[in-house]
């Protein structure tokens, strides 16, 4: 079992919480889709919230971003209650989201798109030195885009316009990434990057939360998962042990 992990599926003693959501709830209009949805991310921890379609994940991750017009609880974000933030103070505090819909310029080349993102080198709270990412260091982990320097953004692929987008996110040097269906679409070696991809920010320490229903993939890159249907929370566990589970496998994530 994954060192970071207690046996009731929560952040071991020791690792620094990241992300902490209580009782969130969220709207749209008067629909009410998030119901008391609580969660926690640790430092280098990848989490995964799975789920069938329409279970509130995407949602959650927009109201932890402060995206939604109507949502409450708490939300903390490395000791800070980012609850009521805007979206862009939310960024510059550090959390990035990658949305499922990608939102690349597409009348922008990759390095164009690269630099909107841009933010400045960050460090962690305790004065250690965080990380800087240069266009060189996030095309070694995606070679493709490092081929297509001077490509517009609407000409290509769609696995190709999902690892800009994650790589745009990254040029902003988050300590943690809210991942939206990230292998949902794309081709089989794109999922392949994109789990490398996980892995080489999870060893830097830095967090994700992960929306995904792609079980195989959240098996490849997550410690643990909390299982969503119709707005709350159902499950939550290592990732070991939901793999286990074939009756929470079954209520919730088959289709």
């Amino acid at each position: 079992m994954n060192t970071s992990v207690q046996q009731n599926g929560q952040i071991a003693p020791g690792i620094q919480a990241m992300l902490q959501v209580e009782g969130l709830n969220a709207w749209y209009g008067g629909a009410h889709i998030l119901f008391d949805v609580g969660l926690t991310v640790g430092k280098g921890e990848v989490v995964a919230l799975m789920g069938r379609n329409g279970a509130g994940k995407s949602t959650t991750l927009k109201s932890i971003m402060g995206l939604l017009e109507r949502s409450s609880g708490k939300i903390s974000f490395m000791g800070k209650d980012i609850s009521r933030w805007q979206a862009y103070q939310i960024a510059r505090a550090g959390l990035g989201y990658v949305p499922e819909d990608r939102r690349v310029f597409s009348d922008l080349t990759v390095v164009e798109n690269l630099e909107t993102g841009r933010q400045p080198a960050r460090h962690w709270p305790d004065g250690t030195e965080g990380f800087f990412w240069t266009q060189e260091s996030l095309f070694s982990l995606f070679p493709n885009l490092g081929n297509m320097l001077d490509r517009p953004g609407g000409k290509m692929s769609g696995g190709e316009q999902q690892m800009l987008s994650v790589a745009r996110t990254l040029m902003g040097n988050p300590f943690m990434v809210l991942l939206d269906e990230p292998s949902e679409g794309v081709a089989p070696v794109i999922v392949e990057q994109m789990a490398r991809m996980i892995l080489a920010l999870k060893e830097k320490g830095i967090a994700i939360l992960l929306s995904e229903q792609n079980l195989h993939f959240a098996e490849l890159v997550s410690d643990r998962a909390y299982v969503l249907e119709k707005g709350q929370v159902r499950y939550t566990g290592s990732m070991r042990d939901l793999l286990g589970n074939e009756a929470i496998k079954q209520k919730y994530l088959t289709v």
